[in-house]
């Protein structure tokens, strides 16, 4: 384990065991102590990375691998988002308030510990202690929905975990080490092949199913739609990304070290991510309820991660790397802003709303920032992204899985068009008559979420070098 990041990982989990005593009579003191423990993860992982000496050295310095503290920063800035809008969302009747910030400190410190891990085992049960507080999160507001999105997302995910623990024995039993380290280097000598590309494929299937990828994606879309509205923003911009994707690039990475001998495993992770990229836009456009349609857009933008990830190449690994990232800000904002309307309308029906656009100016104007990112709209953040992913397709010979991938970015951005129309631009409706903008601390998370996607993308030649160093050591 990265015992530079330890501290993120257990500064989350000790305030989450203090906050049910603290607060035991002070519920709002919860919500304190939560945005307090991130705020100041946050910020001290800023300075780490950005500090003007490390900028200047372009990198060089970065602790680690420099992914993980990406990632890590990644995790506490959506988490310090939700947790933000969850103090003036949840109503002051919720019992469970103490129980669910615990819940969500205990996810970051399981979702830090999978990416800051150095060896599969315990990435492992990091992944499987965020799948039990995942289950937790989705029921909080005890919903019909919530319950049956929690169950849907138990039992079909339940098989994922069978899977990975297979394929962690016969990797351990064929290799005797389940160390990245000591993997990269069995992998790069002359062993067999036949156990291992079957552990790697067990192991590759059970995340790919974490993750809702493209045939296994029925858990997705009712999960978030049942989620309460907070835990949806903080499923579909990190958790689902850390309990899966994130295992699916360490996985495809070492695979290069393979000599070709994998060659079916990432062809196979490949189709997938191409099949999620049509299949989840395809599916988003026949929907009508906002959340459904953010969880099936989730699907094809993670689509393209994987997608990347199986191709392999330093380009590839880049655009993953900073999609993966990317990802995080745009759908965080897009599944806030659906909380807001639910808030203020009542509901996320998309055909009983329209005109929202005149009483929620704010919702409606980040919503357009985070779509444009989306659909990979210069110059904003999913733009470069997207390019480096597409670029290395079309290097690597890749011509049909350049131009499906461009083309889908189009249909992307004609049903984020649709969505716009109808919920913001459209005629106004009954719910936006009586509508309101929500306070300036519900808005406050989707503007600085907003902020990050113009600024990452007008900077981007800064992050392009971080992402360049990434990707150097992960690979090479």
């Amino acid at each position: 384990m990265d015992k530079g990041l330890l501290a993120y990982l257990i500064i989350p989990l000790f305030a989450a065991v203090v906050i049910p005593f603290a607060a035991r009579n002070r519920p709002r003191l919860a919500d304190v102590l939560a945005n307090v423990t991130l705020l100041a993860g946050l910020a001290n992982l800023a300075w780490l990375a950005l500090r003007p000496s490390m900028i200047a050295g372009g990198f060089a310095d970065i602790p680690g691998d420099g992914f993980s503290l990406l990632l890590v920063a990644a995790i506490y800035l959506v988490a310090l988002c939700v947790t933000f809008f969850s103090a003036w969302f949840i109503e002051e009747g919720l019992p469970n308030r103490q129980a669910y910030y615990s819940l969500i400190l205990v996810s970051v410190a399981a979702m830090t510990g999978v990416v800051t891990t150095s060896d599969f085992f315990t990435l492992y049960v990091f992944v499987e202690v965020l799948a039990v507080t995942s289950f937790a999160l989705i029921t909080t507001d005890e919903s019909a929905g919530g319950i049956e999105g929690a169950l849907k997302y138990f039992f079909l995910t339940f098989p994922a975990s069978a899977l990975i623990i297979v394929g962690l024995s016969i990797l351990m039993m064929t290799l005797g080490s389940l160390s990245y380290e000591n993997l990269r280097i069995f992998m790069s000598s002359d062993i067999p092949s036949g156990p291992v590309t079957f552990a790697a494929a067990l192991m590759l299937l059970g995340f790919v199913i974490k993750s809702g990828v493209v045939p296994f994606h029925a858990w997705t879309p009712d999960a978030y739609q049942g989620a309460y509205a907070p835990v949806s923003a903080h499923l579909a911009g990190i958790v689902t990304k850390i309990s899966g994707v994130y295992a699916i690039v360490k996985i495809a990475t070492l695979l290069r070290f393979f000599d070709g001998r994998a060659t079916a495993v990432s062809e196979m992770l490949m189709f997938l991510g191409l099949l999620s990229i049509v299949v989840g836009a395809l599916a988003a456009l026949k929907q009508t309820s906002f959340k459904r349609m953010l969880a099936f857009s989730s699907i094809s933008q993670v689509g393209y991660i994987v997608l990347a990830a199986g191709l392999g190449t330093p380009l590839a690994i880049m655009g993953a790397v900073f999609h993966l990232f990317n990802h995080a800000t745009f759908k965080t904002v897009l599944f806030l802003n659906s909380a807001s309307l639910e808030k203020a309308a009542g509901t996320t029906d998309m055909d009983k709303l329209g005109g929202m656009e005149h009483p929620m100016p704010w919702t409606s104007w980040t919503s357009v920032i985070a779509l444009l990112s989306t659909a990979g709209v210069p110059p904003l953040s999913g733009f470069w992204s997207k390019l480096l992913i597409i670029l290395a397709l079309w290097e690597s010979g890749l011509r049909t899985y350049a131009v499906v991938a461009l083309l889908f970015s189009i249909v992307t951005l004609a049903y984020f068009m649709i969505m716009q129309r109808k919920v913001f631009f459209g005629r106004k409706s009954a719910a936006a008559e009586s509508a309101s903008e929500v306070s300036a601390p519900l808005l406050a998370p989707a503007v600085l979420m907003s902020a990050v996607i113009v600024a990452v993308g007008l900077l981007f030649p800064y992050f392009y070098t971080y992402v360049r160093v990434v990707a150097e050591r992960i690979i090479l």
